[in-house]
């Protein structure tokens, strides 16, 4: 007796659920409603869904099933950050981090097991590449994290707690976990879309972001599929540099990278770029870099986050000294640059920015080719 391999709703957007249930002669309120209870009330049993017809019910029970990756640890920081390692199987996790602050909750979600991008200041691309994250693993992570968010609030409700990490919500998703989104585009679509659906999560175009190593051919079909807030991950303001740093430059090098952000502005729901620029000691922090990084803001209407670096010792980089930094960042604000510089959160969970790795396997030899990377010097600059 053959078995069926019962369809995982996660991963289904609003039209897909439509054509699903229109198959089984449903009209389209009922997928509706189905999005609803799946999405926003986190439903995971078909019996909880009383105002959908019994018949139906079953035979959504009979193909279908509602269920995020099972969950092989969570951590907590003293700063209220919460860390979820997820397993994808094979002995390999990814890595999803609600980050709590007064004025929003930011979900940090992944899109690969792995990357296969290996900039050289990031565990995560130290670790290899896997495999690409399916929609239902991508939109589940928010789904197990809006549960669980909620979960504590009606727990500190019940505690009369009053602290903003007891009653924070998600508003924010930014998709800056493990992976290169844009390298796993025909999945992240549908997760966007879902994260945008009045019917599922409701989020603002504002407050969803994709960030991207500059995947220039993929930015300019997100720019017209579903344009949502942009981070490009630059790091560098000149080729050589980059080139070393973020390695997909050698594809795409600035000057197609800048000249993508142009045209994704024409369409983006912000009117400016997110820069995001890890400082590194004595790499691309010295007078010089500031000066040619204000050129390049001059190119693109943009913001300038700058992100302390966190250390491992296979990358032979060092973070920047905070002195360093103040003055790096004053020089672009000088220059009438939107300039910001992130505040670490999660550092005592290895939740910080470039810090996850979860246990993702090395299948690509990156090692190896790492170490022989690592023996070459960057190229210094004179400040």
């Amino acid at each position: 007796m053959s078995t069926i391999e019962r369809i995982n709703l996660l991963g289904m957007d609003a039209g897909a659920l439509a054509d699903l249930v229109g198959k089984w002669g449903g009209k389209p309120f009922r997928a509706r409603q189905l999005q609803r209870w799946i999405h926003q009330r986190g439903a995971d049993s078909f019996d909880a869904m009383t105002d959908l017809a019994r018949d139906f019910r079953g035979q959504l029970a009979e193909n279908c099933l509602i269920e995020a990756l099972p969950v092989n640890t969570e951590q907590r920081s003293v700063d209220g950050t919460r860390k979820w390692l997820f397993d994808v199987g094979q002995g390999n996790a990814i890595e999803t981090v609600f980050i709590p602050e007064d004025d929003r909750g930011t979900l940090c979600i992944s899109s690969q097991a792995g990357c296969v991008v290996n900039c050289r200041f990031c565990s995560t691309g130290h670790q290899g590449f896997n495999r690409n994250l399916r929609t239902d693993e991508i939109i589940g992570q928010l789904w197990f994290a809006k549960r669980a968010v909620e979960a504590d609030q009606g727990s500190a409700r019940l505690a009369n707690a009053k602290t903003a990490e007891d009653t924070r919500v998600i508003s924010n998703v930014v998709m800056m976990g493990m992976g290169e989104p844009l390298l796993n585009y025909d999945q992240v679509l549908p997760a966007l879309r879902l994260m945008l659906d009045d019917n599922a999560y409701g989020l603002s175009r504002r407050r969803v972001t994709v960030s991207t190593s500059g995947v220039v051919p993929q930015m300019d079909r997100l720019a017209l599929d579903c344009p949502v807030a942009l981070a490009v991950s630059l790091h560098a303001p000149n080729d050589a540099l980059r080139d070393e740093l973020v390695p997909l430059n050698k594809k795409y090098p600035l000057k197609e990278l800048l000249a993508a952000c142009n045209r994704y502005l024409e369409h983006a729901p912000r009117d400016f770029i997110t820069f995001e620029y890890c400082m590194l000691d004595g790499v691309n922090d010295t007078d010089q870099h500031a000066k040619e990084l204000i050129q390049i803001a001059r190119q693109v209407r943009c913001k300038l986050n700058l992100i302390p670096f966190n250390p491992f010792p296979a990358s032979g980089l060092k973070r920047s000294a905070a002195a360093r930094v103040k003055v790096f960042a004053q020089r672009l604000m000088d220059a009438g640059i939107i300039t910001t510089v992130r505040k670490t959160r999660g550092d005592d969970i290895d939740a910080a920015c470039g810090q996850l790795a979860g246990e993702v396997k090395d299948r690509t030899r990156i090692t190896e080719r790492n170490a022989a990377a690592r023996s070459i010097p960057i190229r210094q600059v004179p400040a």
